[in-house]
């Protein structure tokens, strides 16, 4: 089964806890669907990024098909340490795909944050809060069944609206041997709402385990001043990395060379035209006028962007 991943270079497995481990704020990529694959995440490493997940991977079909093993999950020896997320709502399912998933990547991670309705309709995501046992029940068998001790297992989290109720999630989980956990503070039904940053610190005063704190951080500036208001030994940064790639190494905006980084590294990886274009999109958008989106966003071809970007700002 391990030989149907398309791994292209040997692997060089790190311990994602060194990161918890070095008394520095840990700066993530979190797992985004269709944009944190691997042509990204080389980016995004290049500009201060110490810690990538992988987009939500369906445990069970992952476990069940070589084609979707193969057209999910791929890596190469730079890519590390790198954590795998998986949507799963059985403890064998899961442990089946971590043992696969194991020679390639540092760790796994549960998604329970995910509110999108597919997911909770099929017992996945953010529906899992509300089963703490199960959570706890898939955390420790994966941890029993994983022979590497350095291999991490994390859940990735929403808040309930009763907070001793997350708290109590969370220490189950710790109780069953997890490596950390990432809230997004926000519950469920929250879409656009403001953080509930203060919810992350009384989160992480109640444990002893590293928290990340996700949600809202689109600036160096802002993952620091979440620290500050939360405690947590990590940040975890889904947008605010495809407007600005450059973001954990301090840049403001997408520097022109990460426009050219972008390039090469996408081309190097054969990178899907829409996704090559949109990433693009993301990252342009503050540095464009309407009128040149108007243009440049409607282009069609690799060759057509790369003319445009040639043209108008000597990328090439």
């Amino acid at each position: 089964m391990i030989g149907d991943i398309r791994e292209t270079k040997e692997c060089q497995l790190k311990d994602p806890m060194d990161l918890f481990n070095s008394g520095q704020v840990v700066k993530i990529c979190a797992p985004m669907v269709r944009y944190s694959k691997l042509a990204f995440r080389t980016l995004v490493r290049k500009y201060s990024c110490d810690l990538c997940y992988t987009p939500m991977i369906v445990a069970a079909d992952f476990v069940r098909s070589a084609k979707a093993r193969d057209s999910e999950f791929t890596t190469n020896k730079g890519d590390h340490p790198l954590i795998v997320q998986f949507a799963a709502k059985e403890a064998q399912i899961l442990c089946d795909a971590a043992r696969i998933i194991c020679p390639f990547a540092d760790g796994i991670d549960l998604n329970c944050g995910c509110p999108q309705r597919w997911a909770i309709s099929e017992g996945y995501g953010a529906c899992l809060i509300n089963k703490p046992e199960l959570v706890k029940d898939m955390v420790r068998h994966v941890r029993s069944q994983i022979d590497n001790p350095k291999f991490s297992v994390s859940i990735k989290i929403r808040i309930h609206e009763d907070l001793k109720k997350t708290v109590d999630l969370c220490q189950k989980a710790e109780a069953a041997g997890v490596s950390w956990i990432t809230v997004h503070g926000r519950s469920i039904e929250e879409r656009h709402q403001p953080v509930h940053y203060d919810a992350i610190k009384i989160i992480k005063q109640s444990m002893s385990i590293p928290v990340v704190a996700n949600g809202d951080i689109k600036t160096l500036k802002d993952a620091e001043n979440v620290h500050h208001l939360t405690e947590a030994d990590g940040v975890m940064v889904a947008r605010g990395l495809l407007a600005n790639p450059a973001m954990f190494a301090g840049y403001e905006e997408t520097p022109l060379q990460c426009i050219q980084d972008w390039v090469d590294i996408a081309l190097e990886h054969g990178t899907p035209f829409t996704c090559f274009h949109h990433h693009l999109m993301y990252m342009m958008e503050h540095i464009t006028s309407k009128q040149e989106k108007k243009v440049f966003n409607v282009l069609s071809s690799t060759s057509a962007v790369l003319d445009y970007l040639s043209d108008h700002y000597g990328v090439c």
